[in-house]
């Protein structure tokens, strides 16, 4: 597929999250006018090298970093005010140019003081059996009143600052209320003059970001119109669906491509190809069932030489084997079109490798993934042993170049999964990538 015939596209990650979708969006951004960033909130962190400098985006499209390419954080987006201020902040600080190259939809829901309280305040009072291992960025608690509508706001409620003071001290005794029942907790150190106090923050933020925030989705269908070529950057990944994921220890979005349209505000034909991101093996953060998890000397080293430790929240990631069960069925989800493989470095530094073909379940093979939490952390996975290939050698530029070892295990994840592997990253920086087949950047082959 070569990149002058190639339409809009969506980046999805297939695992757990944190496969390294931020470092491809990235990568392709050079050749689209648009970058959208579809769901999930500040407790998505995508990490993108350049050179000897590293950034670390939280809700800024990765899109940012490229000079002339126009970003969105669409209505699916849930909106941290003052993180995304201090994101921008940095960045300018950096050299970063932010202006007329970001737009905030005003349909995006504000995560405020309270979710993040009661993010907090749900996993302290579960067992170690039930904490879903959240951010504690307040992410669920916040889409949860986007369902329930009562208490939501959204950044359109800020430009009638008398309304949403209104809005906000309401909602702040309802909480009160509801939090004191719930979890013991009223909110009674949170006076009113806390109150009063998050309101003007919210709106001094909303001054500085009005330049900013307008309705994303007639400005994103003009690009369309222009026969323009967008990126649709997905959050998290494909396990963590709230909808397909391994329920209920999932994120509050939807991670699959479908979620991707709806978070953005088109039809779903609209994305024309379907970029699907793993890692060369697995890893998780949190709580919830993980069946090649590998809690031994082979997890800790992959952690270790992966640098496997979480964007957001600095947690070391749980690690194993890939999973091609797992990845199958998050594939079917999503009408992947092709594959990058990350890492594929850090997984030659193990004295042999192993890949999860398929699971079994009470002793007889299964096929997808089973719908229960107790269910999947009961399968067997069904192994395969491939051979390592050690560290790789400086200057590898082309696929052709990596020892056979790391081809055939490429070649493997691809068979196993039915969808060409088009990608795969040896290394952090965007010239860390090679390209295979007919998938072509920038004159490489």
């Amino acid at each position: 597929m070569h990149f002058d015939r190639l339409g809009h596209t969506g980046v999805i990650g297939l695992q757990w999250g944190d496969e390294g979708k931020g470092k491809i969006v990235d990568l392709l951004t050079e050749h689209f006018d648009v970058v959208v960033r579809c769901a999930g909130g500040a407790n998505a962190g995508h990490t993108v090298r350049h050179g000897d400098q590293s950034y670390a985006l939280h809700l800024l499209p990765s899109g940012i970093l490229r000079p002339g390419v126009m970003n969105i954080i669409g209505p699916g987006v849930v909106v941290d005010l003052k993180v995304l201020v201090g994101e921008i902040r940095g960045l300018r600080e950096r050299g970063i140019e932010i202006g007329e190259n970001l737009k905030i939809s005003d349909r995006a829901h504000l995560v405020m003081p309270w979710h993040q309280r009661q993010d907090r305040l749900s996993e302290s009072g579960s067992s170690d059996e039930t904490k879903i291992g959240t951010t504690a960025k307040g992410i669920g608690p916040c889409y949860a009143d986007k369902m329930l509508r009562t208490w939501a706001l959204r950044v359109c409620d800020l430009r009638d600052a008398d309304a949403f003071r209104r809005r906000v001290e309401e909602t702040f005794k309802l909480k009160g209320a509801l939090f004191g029942a719930m979890y013991g907790d009223d909110l009674s150190d949170w006076g009113s003059a806390e109150a009063s106090q998050f309101i003007d923050e919210a709106l001094a933020f909303a001054e500085m970001l009005a330049p900013h925030i307008i309705d994303t989705t007639p400005f994103l269908h003009r690009y369309l119109a222009d026969d323009v070529k967008v990126l649709f950057e997905g959050a998290q990944g494909s396990m963590l669906d709230v909808n397909h994921g391994t329920y209920p220890f999932v994120t509050s979005s939807a991670c699959v491509a479908g979620g991707m349209a709806v978070g953005a505000g088109v039809g779903p034909s609209v994305i024309e190809n379907v970029l699907g991101v793993v890692k060369a093996y697995s890893t998780r953060v949190g709580g919830g069932p993980f069946p090649t998890e590998q809690d031994n000397a082979a997890g800790d080293r992959i952690r270790e030489v992966g640098h496997e430790y979480g964007t957001t929240t600095g947690r070391p990631r749980r690690c194993g084997w890939f999973d091609a069960a797992a990845v199958r069925y998050a594939i079917q989800l999503s009408g992947v079109t092709e594959i990058a493989v990350m890492h594929l470095d850090t997984l030659g530094a193990l004295d042999e490798i192993k890949v999860c073909t398929g699971y079994r379940l009470n002793g007889a093979e299964i096929d997808g993934v089973p719908a229960r939490a107790d269910d999947l952390a009961a399968v067997e996975p069904q192994y395969e042993t491939l051979a390592s290939w050690g560290t790789l050698s400086a200057g590898i530029e082309r696929y052709e170049q990596l020892p056979a070892a790391a081809r055939q295990y490429v070649e493997r994840l691809e068979a196993l999964l039915g969808v060409p592997v088009t990608l795969v990253s040896i290394g952090p920086e965007r010239s860390a990538t090679l390209h295979r087949g007919a998938f072509e950047l920038s004159g490489q082959a």
